[in-house]
């Protein structure tokens, strides 16, 4: 018997070879469009001036980023950002010496959280004063670090820091992304300082770690827009390396408000924890950063707390 293959192969290379002219006819395919170069990678750090301010600085380091304050007296610096990052610490200080030859007078924990406060030795040893709120140092005792020095001053409330003819306000509004958050303002300037609990067009992390109450975050927020500032300085960089405004903060309320119902509904309906975290979309905030991955997250954890957890 002969084979079909063997039948088949001449009348496939006939059909192939008749071919060859149309395909040599065809129009040759348009060069792929040169890929349009990447965007340059941001530098590892930068220090900037506060645009209308005489005094005012932020120093980032990859996605981290302090305010320090230059005065005819010293400088007062906030949050190392030194965790695993040694070199990051060393580089804030020598940016500091580019600006001033003031000695470091002051460093300040914004809050306990360690990827902000760690690496604070070497300002320690070149003599600043370490202030945190009472509530953090408290944390900081039960989770002790050594790379975070224990502060030399805790405060409540309030303090002011009056250093070479500047005002620096220390205020605590409430528990928020944790216990011990200080709000750093300066009057003159209208700038202040806040770290994490009011992200610019951001959800908060994940299910809040270290939050005891989402109601109490609102709450603080709202005590922070009530207060008398005009820019945001934020612990990590918002969209385009600006600054915040107060609609920034209550727009993060309305955030809030907005998770809040959209739970309650979905707890009335039988569907948290898992359904609730599948479901709920709050296409209003997409754009914001951390939508897809912290929005499930964000549900998980007002979920518990609209179950008494």
């Amino acid at each position: 018997m002969i084979s079909k293959t063997r039948i088949l192969a001449p009348a496939l290379a006939v059909a192939l070879l008749g071919a060859l002219p149309a395909l040599a006819q065809a129009p040759a395919a348009a060069p792929a469009a040169p890929a349009a170069p990447a965007a340059p990678a941001a530098p590892l750090f930068s220090t900037t001036k506060v645009e209308g301010t005489d005094n005012v600085y932020i120093f980032r380091y990859q996605g981290h980023q302090s305010m320090f304050v230059v005065t005819k007296a010293g400088v007062i610096a906030t949050d190392p950002i030194g965790l695993r990052r040694p070199q990051a610490v060393t580089t804030y200080i020598a940016e500091i010496k580019k600006v001033t030859d003031q000695p470091i007078k002051y460093l300040i924990y914004s809050h306990p959280h360690f990827d902000h406060i760690a690496g604070g030795k070497p300002f320690k040893d070149a003599g600043a004063k370490i202030v945190a709120h009472k509530d953090a140092a408290a944390q900081l005792k039960r989770f002790p670090l050594a790379d975070i020095p224990a502060p030399d001053e805790t405060i409540g409330n309030k303090k002011v820091i009056t250093l070479g003819g500047t005002s620096l306000e220390l205020l605590y509004i409430g528990a928020n992304h944790s216990d011990g958050a200080l709000v750093m303002r300066l009057p003159k300037e209208k700038v202040i300082f806040a770290v994490d609990f009011a992200p610019i067009q951001g959800l908060p992390f994940r299910n809040m770690p270290d939050t005891r109450n989402p109601a109490d975050w609102e709450a603080s927020l709202k005590r922070l827009a009530a207060l008398e500032w005009d820019r945001l300085i934020p612990g990590h960089p918002g969209p385009g390396g600006r600054l915040g405004t107060k609609k920034d903060v209550t727009d993060l309320v309305g955030y809030f408000q907005d998770l809040t119902a959209a739970v309650k509904t979905a707890a009335g309906e039988g569907k948290c924890n898992d359904t609730a975290m599948r479901e709920v979309k709050l296409p209003k905030y997409e754009n914001w950063g951390g939508y897809a991955t912290s929005l499930p997250m964000n549900i998980e954890r007002m979920c518990y707390t609209h179950n008494g957890y």
